[in-house]
């Protein structure tokens, strides 16, 4: 089938559209989750849980649905999947017990899995050189998380307080934008693998250590960005006592830069190379999570005039202002991570996005419990961003040491060896 012109902007619009929404109903919970805690008297470790169910499911189904998409193309694995959301999503609102939501959380955790889908859809209607751009745009899908920091609060408002209100308009809208997606996207057989390639023989690459060093990458940039996307509605409720409106407008400060500025991160992949891009990301983010980790602290000093109290805290200004820094950090780093994979990988970007992706997810679903955790041992609320920095400091040495000697990387110009 010939492509025209027009085939792979429609794609392109219809996929990141379609993300988007995907992307908000995955992090619904940093917004309903506040309420919900209250309702069942949560603590910090079980609202890190509650958070983080549907990431789970996001990251596991990542490897199966990039696989499928491979073989059977991108729109018709997008389309199923966004269907199979809609009644899950429905039936959130009618959850009354911990288990329940946790149960049903999984199966809305579905939606996190279209990343994989669309990446490879996405990509393979561009030329290699205009790739990173294009999964950059698609990228900006993330951009969902922030959508629900400004839609989720209204919606609550707007029902006199009650957040089920929320669950039962994502489900409609889920539907909808399923219908929208399968009207304006394409097909294109050319881009599946070949019927005679067996899922054994598709995942062979996964031996390559360049995957692992990828996953890595994308716990961090990825990870780190669910993870506090998810979190900070609360941290801003908890550590400064805004409302949840207040909070989570202040929330998306962090996490719309950290989804819309992916295709910019894509054109800096494109235009400087992927091992460049990361690397200086990975820096800012050092430098933001270590002043971010401090807590709020106050101690006195003995002076030739007396006792001198001091206090040390971050103003919400201060920490809104590197908050957004992270987020353009991670915005452009989720973009370069990805330009690695479709420079070596070029004929099994799907395979490899989809086990790198659920790395990411792993460390969304992961470090959500462990900044709940850590609150309850510590009492220290910022000890979420301590582990950040500390999961920063491994990624930092482990690139070090495994470009060591090299300059910026060369990309493949053929599919890696199995």
């Amino acid at each position: 089938m010939e492509q025209s012109s027009k085939k792979p902007v429609m794609v392109l619009a219809a996929s990141t559209f379609s993300f988007t929404i995907c992307f908000a109903v995955w992090m619904m919970f940093a917004v309903i989750g506040i309420p919900i805690k209250e309702q069942l008297g949560l603590n910090e470790t079980e609202f890190g849980l509650l958070a983080a169910m549907p990431v789970l499911t996001g990251a596991l189904v990542r490897v199966p649905l990039g696989i499928w998409t491979d073989r059977f193309g991108g729109r018709i694995v997008f389309f199923l999947l966004m269907l199979a959301t809609v009644v899950p999503i429905w039936f959130m609102s009618y959850a009354t017990e911990y288990w329940h939501f946790l149960v049903i959380g999984m199966f809305v955790g579905l939606a996190g899995g279209s990343f994989s889908v669309g990446t490879p859809y996405v990509a393979r209607w561009f030329p290699k050189n205009r790739q990173g751009l294009a999964m950059g745009i698609f990228g900006a899908g993330n951009s969902g998380s922030a959508l629900t920091k400004f839609v989720a609060p209204a919606l609550i408002a707007a029902a006199g307080g009650t957040w089920t209100i929320v669950p039962q308009v994502y489900s409609v809208a889920m539907l909808i934008t399923a219908l929208l997606f399968w009207v304006f996207s394409a097909t294109n057989p050319a881009h599946n693998a070949p019927s005679n390639v067996s899922f054994a023989e598709q995942l062979k690459m996964l031996k390559d250590p360049r995957v692992w060093r990828y996953c890595q990458y994308y716990s961090v940039v990825f990870g780190g960005y669910v993870a506090l996307a998810l979190w900070m509605t609360k941290y801003y409720v908890a550590e400064y006592g805004f409302t949840i409106q207040t909070a989570a407008l202040l929330a998306a400060v962090f996490s719309l830069p950290g989804g819309v500025l992916r295709a910019v991160g894509g054109w800096i992949s494109d235009k400087h190379g992927a091992y460049k891009t990361t690397w200086w990301v990975m820096w800012v983010c050092w430098v933001a999570f270590f002043l971010l980790s401090y807590p709020q602290t106050e101690f006195t000093v003995q002076t030739v005039n007396g006792p001198e109290t001091f206090t040390i805290a971050l103003s919400p200004t201060v920490f809104t202002i590197l908050m957004f820094t992270v987020g353009i950090a991670t915005a452009i780093g989720k973009a370069s991570v990805f330009k690695f994979i479709s420079d070596d990988f070029g004929a099994n970007i799907g395979a490899v996005s989809g086990v790198v992706g659920l790395a990411g997810g792993l460390g969304g679903f992961i470090l959500p419990i462990m900044f709940g955790a850590l609150v309850d041992i510590t009492g220290i609320r910022s000890s979420s961003f301590m582990l950040m920095y500390g999961t920063v400091c491994v990624s930092l040495v482990w690139m070090h040491f495994s470009f060591k000697g090299e300059s910026a990387p060369k990309p493949d110009t053929a599919p890696a060896k199995a």
